[in-house]
């Protein structure tokens, strides 16, 4: 992940120092280090290298510190880091899904209204944009989308099936995902059911 920090004003930002908080154990942060001073209209990067040890539900949350004219500044930024970045998109048949989906025990369902248009495309790009492959023809319901995907981290891989089924008259949606993991599928069930 890059950051930018971007210093809008004509004085120097001094002593600036940023790390990301490991209030989030299942996550390592390597930072790398960054200038102290950031000169006034100027911007610095910093890369931060995530890695995901185990499922998890909060983001972690990057400190900055400075110094700009002579007073402390401490800036708390939640990082937007959640379980879904670590997906990996995967293909399947329409007889590998559904015997997958036997397979996996851990289901959680949501029904809600929509907070959004129900636009078939938008809903199309949200879910592959959540990091699992959408899969095509495989519902027998052509109106319903249907997505797989791994999680992976560094003690597991996580398979998740999701199935999302638009009631358009009523403006609702009912979300069904199943892993192999009750915390995994809550999260994820959680996440998703915010796009809509």
């Amino acid at each position: 992940m890059y950051v930018f920090y971007g210093n809008k004003t004509s004085t120097q930002f001094i002593s600036f120092t940023s790390s990301a908080l490991t209030s989030v154990p299942q996550l390592i942060v390597h930072a790398k280090a960054v200038e102290p001073v950031i000169e006034g209209g100027a911007q610095m990067q910093q890369i931060f290298n995530i890695e995901c040890v185990s499922d998890f539900t909060d983001a972690p949350v990057l400190n900055i510190q400075f110094r700009y004219g002579g007073a402390l500044q401490n800036i708390a930024v939640k990082l937007p880091v959640m379980l879904n970045k670590f997906f990996q998109p995967t293909d399947m048949t329409s007889q590998e899904f559904f015997q997958r989906w036997k397979q996996l025990g851990q289901e959680v369902q949501k029904i809600f209204k929509s907070q959004h248009p129900m636009d078939s495309d938008v809903t199309k790009a949200k879910i592959i944009g959540f990091g699992v492959a959408l899969l095509d023809g495989v519902d027998p319901n052509p109106a319903n989308f249907v997505g797989a995907g791994v999680i992976h981290t560094k003690t597991t891989q996580v398979g998740c099936l999701l199935r999302l089924e638009p009631n358009t008259q009523a403006q609702m949606y009912r979300l069904t995902l199943r892993t192999s993991r009750d915390s995994v599928s809550q999260r994820l069930c959680d996440l998703l059911s915010e796009q809509f």
